[in-house]
């Protein structure tokens, strides 16, 4: 149980944060399209916000791995 908890924890992380990845980068195409001189200031909030994007799933799979080798008690 404990293996498939960590597989949906990877998994869901990976999930939410490719349609993050996805819609982020469309709503920047967009933007751009629309006023191309301000691309580079989008462009510079888009990679912060996707490095926060990013962070969220590297947090998950770090719990998850924590889950997986050091499993608390009462989870055996």
């Amino acid at each position: 149980m404990l293996a498939i908890a960590v597989a949906i924890l990877i998994g869901m992380g990976a999930l939410g944060t490719a349609i993050g990845f996805g819609l982020l980068g469309g709503k920047f195409l967009e933007s751009a399209a629309r006023q191309p001189e301000l691309a580079p200031t989008l462009q510079v909030k888009m990679f912060i916000v996707a490095g926060l994007i990013d962070a969220i799933a590297m947090i998950g799979v770090g719990i998850a791995l924590f889950l997986l080798f050091a499993p608390p008690e009462y989870l055996l």
